[in-house]
C-alpha cells in the first residue's frame, strides 16, 4: 500500500470520535454500560446514538462518530454510572453520589480524532482528550 493510500485509508477508518470507559473501583473496562452522543442543534441537544459498551469498555461497533460525519460544533456524551455499578452488585446509597455523568465537549477540528475517556467509580471520575 502506497503511503497516501495508507493515509487514506487511516483518515478514513481511525479518525472521527471515540470513547473508552474503565472502571477504576474494580480495575477494568466497564463493559455494559450505557452511554448516549448528542450534538448541539437548533433547539438544545439532539440524540445522535446510544451505544452498550462490548468488554473492552467501547462502543462495539467501532467509532460513535466516522470522520465524514464529523462536524465543527458542541457535543455531549452521557455515561450511565449509577446503572452499570449497580449491575455489578456495588451496594449504593439513594441517592447515589454519580448517576449520569454528561460531558460536554466542543469539537474545532474535525480532521483530527478526538477520543474521550472516562475513568469513572461511583464516586469519582475523570477524562481528557486522549488520542
Amino acid at each position: 500500500m502506497t503511503k497516501l493510500a495508507l493515509a487514506l485509508y487511516e483518515s478514513e477508518n481511525f479518525m472521527g470520535l471515540s470513547t473508552h470507559v474503565l472502571d477504576t473501583m474494580h480495575g477494568c473496562p466497564a463493559k455494559g454500560m450505557f452511554v448516549s452522543l448528542f450534538a448541539q442543534g437548533s433547539s438544545g441537544y439532539e440524540l445522535v446514538k446510544s451505544v452498550v459498551l462490548n468488554a473492552d469498555g467501547r462502543n462495539p461497533d467501532g467509532l460513535l462518530y466516522e470522520h465524514s460525519a464529523l462536524c465543527v460544533g458542541l457535543y455531549r456524551l452521557s455515561f450511565g454510572v449509577k446503572d452499570y455499578f449497580k449491575s455489578r452488585g456495588v451496594a449504593l446509597k439513594e441517592p447515589t453520589f454519580l448517576d449520569i455523568v454528561s460531558l460536554d465537549f466542543g469539537i474545532a477540528n474535525p480532521q483530527e480524532h478526538y477520543h474521550v475517556p472516562l475513568l469513572v467509580s461511583p464516586w469519582s471520575y475523570s477524562t481528557y482528550r486522549g488520542s
